[in-house]
């Protein structure tokens, strides 16, 4: 359900108290048959201060964007991640998707290394099996994250059908050597500059251990 803006009416405050000073004072201006010296020189200043309240209302526009509208997403909540991992690195997912889903916008999240998916958590689609679309490969390929603003305008959303279908942004930010951590948020242009630096950092530490674990597996 989209939330509806707290601070509208704030917002337009000052654009409908300079439009309505201006239009008395234009009124007054009309009805007054003989204008006198002081009233001029109030008028000027009326006027003054009527476009300042509509400068100051334009400006809150800009200044305070309103913020975007969210949505429920679509899927049942649930946990599932991959029991055969060590329990070291169980517990490191378990913790760095729950820090994601109660300090961000984050509702959904996928864990995809090697090919595997070993984590997903939040609102969960029907699909879990994850196949790499263009958008995923790229990041894999390139190692630089892709964070998609309004999921709903990019052609390339089609691939991420592992996700809840009416997810409004999504983050791809690549994870160790070979992986992803795909988060979907339920407003677009939600993530600000500091999520993705904290989504970075958490990446970078989970690709860290993932890495450590599977090639000490190896050997």
């Amino acid at each position: 359900m989209a939330q509806n803006d707290p601070n509208r009416v704030l917002r337009l405050l000052p654009l409908v108290s300079g439009g309505l000073g201006g239009t008395l004072l234009l009124l007054n201006r009309v009805l007054t048959p003989a204008l006198t010296e002081s009233q001029a020189r109030s008028d000027v200043m009326g006027v003054i201060l009527s476009a300042l309240l509509i400068l100051v209302g334009l400006l809150w526009q800009r200044v305070q964007p309103i913020t975007p509208e969210a949505v429920i997403l679509l899927g049942d909540e649930g946990l599932e991640l991959d029991d055969t991992l060590p329990e070291a690195i169980q517990t490191e997912l378990a913790w760095a998707s729950h820090l994601l889903l109660t300090n961000t916008v984050t509702r959904s999240i996928v864990v995809y290394y090697q090919g595997k998916t070993l984590l997903r958590r939040g609102v969960l689609a029907p699909r879990a099996d994850v196949t790499p679309g263009p958008i995923l490969t790229r990041v894999l390929e390139t190692g630089k994250a892709v964070y998609l603003v309004k999921l709903s305008i990019y052609p390339g959303r089609v691939e991420f059908d592992y996700l809840p279908e009416n997810s409004q942004g999504v983050i791809c930010q690549p994870m160790g050597k070979a992986g992803a951590l795909i988060l979907a948020a339920n407003a677009p242009r939600s993530y600000t500059r500091q999520d993705e630096a904290w989504v970075e950092g958490l990446a970078d530490k989970l690709g860290h251990s993932l890495d450590e674990a599977f090639n000490t597996a190896r050997t």
